[in-house]
């Protein structure tokens, strides 16, 4: 059995979904379940509900081998599969900070309910830490399998944009366990990718839920630091790209996430260090992580210092002013909108009084659901027409590949304020546009780095 562990899929979102298919692509046999008839029809005719590059095509490549199947029946699941993977959300909960863990409760002991024999149950859920010894005691006095069944940790580390590539070419794969049995289940289970050569952390289950909230924590504090020192840049008159691409050579920071610009967002950093906080406090050690308070609200203030750049371009007041937003997503090769930064600075402006028409390439369709008082472009030039100003604030290519000379033929003034600091600020000065960015001063056209 260990050969080629059958495998379940309990929830289709956007981790669930690309573990499912990259497995089955990997060569197992793959059940993924959800509760949303609807979402189990549509991925069982090939359409994925999100945007992802290359997961579509791979999810009807994988369809046809016959290796992956949907359903809704739980029971179904507990039959077919040797190890299941939980992969259901945890939002941040409504008045809270805390990780809402009310559907990873549910999946876990709604699955072992029905599970008879000796199996493994694995998190890759983000979770607070103790989740999983927690668990651990519900799903065995629930099963009819008892102590049979074991529980590991198996954190994801998916980039949105890059899932595919980080599934099936993991850079670690982290297996928290409590037996020897369980390792080798997981072992079993990513056979492919060990072969291949993919590190192995094995720890105990703790360990394992810290590593992802550790990871995102470290990533979201590089993200604000640089953005602090736009902060300083900003009152020294210093210019804060060329602060990055200086720190960048020293390799002990590197370049990467050094970049300036208007933050982090999503589905995963601002509720995952929130999260963090939330159980540092419960288990007596909010002091250990307090700094992430600062790091949150160093991100937040990006944004209302974004609409401050569009205001003092045009001169004091957004009232009547019609705004061009480039992006609407969290980041590029993404339809995911969830506390999206773009959105957010657009809605500020649109507050403002600004008349903002927002174009995305992709989360056109998420971002009006959330926002349907915005206006929104299905073209990046019917976006710009007529714009006062231009906002990029999503850095897809098709917005940063962009012609500035083009572009100066249809807006109505040729200003432009970078959020992203991803644009070359000399052709658009050539071009003949007012730009500014965070962090970096009015009138100096330093060549991007």
């Amino acid at each position: 059995m260990t050969h080629h562990p059958r495998i379940t899929v309990i929830g289709t979102g956007y981790l669930g979904a690309t573990h499912a298919v990259c497995m089955a692509h990997l060569g197992f046999e793959v059940l993924a379940v959800d509760v949303d008839p609807a979402k189990v029809e549509a991925l069982a005719a090939g359409r994925l509900p999100f945007y992802e590059p290359g997961l579509d095509e791979l999810l009807v490549e994988t369809l046809a081998t016959g290796r992956l199947q949907f359903t809704d029946d739980l029971a179904r699941a507990a039959e077919f599969g040797d190890v299941h993977y939980v992969c259901v959300g945890t939002p941040q909960s409504a008045g809270s900070d805390a990780a809402d863990l009310r559907f990873v409760d549910a999946a876990f002991t709604e699955l072992a309910s029905h599970i008879t024999r000796r199996a493994l149950l694995v998190g890759k859920s983000t979770v607070p830490v103790g989740t999983a010894q927690r668990l651990t005691a519900m799903v065995q006095k629930v099963s009819p399998a008892g102590d049979q069944l074991e529980l590991a940790w198996n954190p994801e580390f998916l980039r949105e944009g890059f899932a595919v590539r980080d599934t099936l070419h993991p850079d670690r794969l982290v297996f928290g366990v409590e037996s020897p049995w369980a390792e080798q289940m997981l072992r079993a289970a990513f056979a492919p990718l060990i072969d291949e050569g993919t590190p192995v952390v094995v720890s105990d289950l703790a360990t394992a839920e810290l590593v992802k909230v550790a990871a995102n924590s470290f990533l979201a504090t590089k993200i604000s630091f640089i953005n602090a020192m736009a902060e300083v840049c900003e009152a020294a008159g210093a210019d804060v790209s060329l602060l990055a691409s200086a720190l960048s050579y020293d390799d002990r920071i590197g370049g990467r996430f050094l970049k300036p610009g208007l933050g982090f967002g999503g589905g995963c950093l601002p509720k995952d260090i929130r999260a963090f906080r939330a159980r540092a406090e419960e288990l007596g050690v909010s002091l250990a992580v307090s700094f992430l308070h600062e790091v949150d609200q160093i991100n937040l203030r990006r944004r209302s210092r974004t609409v401050d750049l569009v205001r003092e371009l045009v001169g004091g007041s957004l009232e009547g002013v019609r705004v061009a937003a480039l992006g609407a997503a969290f980041k590029p090769d993404s339809d995911d909108v969830r506390d999206a930064p773009a959105l957010d600075v657009a809605r500020m402006l649109y507050l403002e009084g600004a008349r903002v028409v927002v174009y995305d390439p992709k989360a056109n369709a998420n971002a009006h659901r959330i926002y349907p008082d915005l206006d929104f472009a299905d073209t990046m030039a019917e976006a710009i027409i007529g714009a006062d100003v231009v906002v990029l604030l999503t850095e897809w290519a098709e917005f940063t590949d962009a012609d500035p000379a083009d572009m100066g033929v249809l807006v109505a003034s040729r200003r432009i304020v970078d959020g992203r600091g991803a644009l070359d600020v000399q052709r658009y000065r050539a071009a003949g546009w007012e730009y500014r960015a965070l962090g970096r001063p009015a009138g100096v056209g330093v060549a991007r780095l």
